[in-house]
């Protein structure tokens, strides 16, 4: 049974990491597309502070760009582990700069570490075969 099991498991690993890549990085664009075009559109300049910092430009607004543009290159797979890095890195700030408390559930901070966990690992594991960067450039 166990052997049935994971022959199974083998022969759905490409498509589960391709269902994994689209299906988060669609999702990552929506917030990123609300953002910059919802009700409460982000302009380029002002808004808020980066930790305390007036860079002039609004953070939120460069998260937005991150978030439906990397989103995109993410879901096609192109330049997929510098991209999933950035979007991971993001996904830190996010938690840090707007949950700031510990617990996740506590202080609504559970997508922003799911979404980290997601880009970490497509980061360190690659777009995977069924992408434009193995397509291309022959990166798995």
């Amino acid at each position: 049974m166990t052997g049935f099991i994971e022959s199974i498991a083998e022969e759905c690993q490409v498509f589960a990491w391709l269902l994994l890549r689209v299906l988060s990085s669609a999702m990552f664009m929506t917030h990123g597309w609300a953002k910059l075009y919802g009700e409460n559109a982000q302009a380029l300049l002002g808004g808020m502070d980066f930790f305390g910092i007036d860079l002039g430009i609004n953070m939120l607004w460069v998260a937005a760009v991150i978030e439906l543009f990397g989103g995109a290159l993410l879901l096609l797979g192109l330049f997929t582990r510098v991209t999933a890095l950035l979007a991971a890195i993001l996904m830190i700030m996010a938690y840090m700069s707007a949950h700031a408390a510990w617990f996740p559930t506590i202080n609504n901070g559970e997508l922003a570490a799911m979404y980290f966990m997601v880009y970490f690992l497509i980061f360190a594991r690659g777009p995977g075969p069924a992408s434009l960067d193995a397509r291309f450039f022959g990166r798995e």
